[in-house]
């Protein structure tokens, strides 16, 4: 298994997207994206993601020079539309304003239509975070990608769906809690795909609707599906993703699922910043933060658990792990980095294996 510093895969990262005409601070933006993403473990939306970027580079479903316009303003809202320009350098933008507009009137809520894939939404969360701000963000996939069936179902209808919601303060860092509204993330089961390996039990569903560890099924003609969130519960991973599909692609001007969707290119999202000196008071949030943190996290434990982990904690263990020792790439994507790079004529780093 190919092991990179994540300064040397950063730097192949964004050669590749300046190889194929993306601007520098464009490519930039999109690296330190996918490679922040390999490093928390949400390897899914990391550098495996770039073979699709840039076939849809390639083929003019994205639009890398588009940037970001508002369509609609008020002091504490923001309508904008993509134009399926890269959906991390629309996202902080949408977030950097948001994230003003919060501060100086204590709420903004922002929605972003037609972006190509953004990533990593946690990203975006800890953006808000870091400056002593909440926040709260859903996406949905423009009314495609639908791998997720409802509960009963053997078909898709809606999209893996992603929440994070980010609160600051904490012991060691900001709040962060990040998952998509299914079983998984359409991205890990493409990840075993590429690496020839099988998925855990639980995660699909064949065209049948029986249970497989085959991750080509999800992608077989007819189509198998990803199972919603929640095991025996899975009714309330389903019921949150079928209301984020109305609060993104409802609210945004964009797209909710609907029949004939064409294949998947990038997100609609809702993104809401709440600046807490407007409301209990930051020094409020902070104290209840001080008694709360460590009431949890001295719960008497079962035998055989070492800690009890709160949203944020395995990121950030992760993010030190990786960043000391490089970031693991199994050699299916590997592969696929190097196949990219080949056919651009872009010089291959070194790893250790």
């Amino acid at each position: 298994m190919p092991v990179i510093s994540a300064e040397k895969l950063k730097t192949f990262a964004a050669t590749l997207f300046e190889h194929i005409g993306v601007g520098r601070r464009e490519s930039e933006i999109c690296a330190n994206s996918l490679i922040g993403a390999n490093l928390r473990g949400f390897d899914s939306h990391g550098v495996m993601r770039i073979p699709f970027y840039v076939a849809a580079i390639r083929d003019g479903r994205v639009q890398p020079q588009n940037s970001l316009q508002i369509v609609h303003e008020t002091p504490a809202a923001l309508v904008c539309d993509g134009g399926w320009g890269l959906g991390q350098v629309l996202s902080r933008d949408l977030m950097e304003r948001l994230i003003a507009k919060a501060s100086a009137i204590g709420v903004a809520c922002g929605t972003l239509r037609q972006a190509a894939h953004i990533g990593r939404v946690g990203e975006y969360s800890e953006m808000a975070a870091e400056q002593g701000l909440a926040a709260i963000i859903v996406a949905n996939g423009h009314g495609s990608g639908q791998r997720v069936a409802p509960v009963g179902g053997k078909q898709g209808r809606l999209g893996t769906n992603p929440l994070s919601m980010g609160v600051p303060g904490g012991t060691d860092g900001p709040f962060i809690l990040d998952f998509g509204t299914s079983a998984t993330a359409e991205g890990k089961v493409r990840v075993k795909k590429i690496a020839g390996q099988q998925v855990p039990l639980g995660w699909i569903l064949d065209a049948d609707g029986n249970p497989t560890t085959d991750p080509n099924k999800l992608y077989d003609q007819p189509a198998g599906s990803i199972l919603p969130m929640g095991g025996d519960q899975a009714y309330k991973g389903f019921g949150l993703a079928f209301m984020i599909e109305m609060l993104t692609g409802g609210l945004s001007g964009g797209r909710c699922s609907h029949p004939g969707a064409p294949p998947p290119v990038g997100n609609d999202a809702l993104f809401l910043v709440l600046d807490p000196r407007h409301f209990g008071g930051a020094e409020h949030l902070q104290r209840e933060i001080s008694v709360l943190e460590p009431f949890v996290r001295n719960t008497p434990r079962r035998d055989g658990v070492e800690k009890i982990t709160l949203p944020g904690d395995p990121e950030r263990l992760l993010l030190a792990e990786r960043q000391a020792k490089g970031i693991p790439l199994d050699d299916g994507n590997w592969k696929e980095l190097v196949k990219l790079a080949e056919s651009l004529g872009v010089a291959i780093p070194t790893v250790e294996t």
